[in-house]
């Protein structure tokens, strides 16, 4: 007796969870659209139970969420998060102070370094030996 063929049934399982998270999709979409908070993929994909990678296949989905958010402005910074003109001054300041100390850090081992080098040079020659001159026969 041949195995049974569950493959009609197990298309017919897949396409039901495909138009139920279509379904899901749709009704967080709507429910976005409802309120005046500017829609993303991530919300509505959480609030629909379904992926970001499956709901980025779903190109009609994706326009409509994108026509919400061009619809609802970008949330601005409020005036109390965004940094005063002196917090940014001051992290300036403090940013320009470690650059110089980097760039003597940097001066001051260059300098060690080319000693460094100079004394191996030195140690290299007194290390070969000498070749023997022979005097000039003329």
């Amino acid at each position: 007796m041949p195995p049974a063929d569950n493959a009609r049934f197990l298309v017919e399982a897949s396409k039901a969870r495909s138009r139920q998270a279509r379904e899901r999709a749709e009704e967080a979409i709507t429910r976005a659209a409802r309120r005046s908070e500017r829609p993303t993929v991530v919300g509505i994909a959480n609030t629909a139970g379904v992926s970001r990678s499956w709901l980025y296949t779903q190109t009609d989905l994706i326009t409509a969420i994108n026509q919400l958010q061009q619809r609802a402005p970008a949330p601005h910074r409020s005036p109390r998060h965004a940094a005063s003109d002196a917090s940014l001054h001051r992290r300036l300041e403090t940013a320009l102070e470690r650059n110089r100390q980097l760039r003597d850090q940097v001066a001051d081992l260059t300098r060690k370094l080319e000693t460094a080098h100079g004394e191996i040079r030195r140690l290299r020659t007194l290390a070969q030996p000498s070749t023997p001159t022979v005097p000039d026969p003329c």
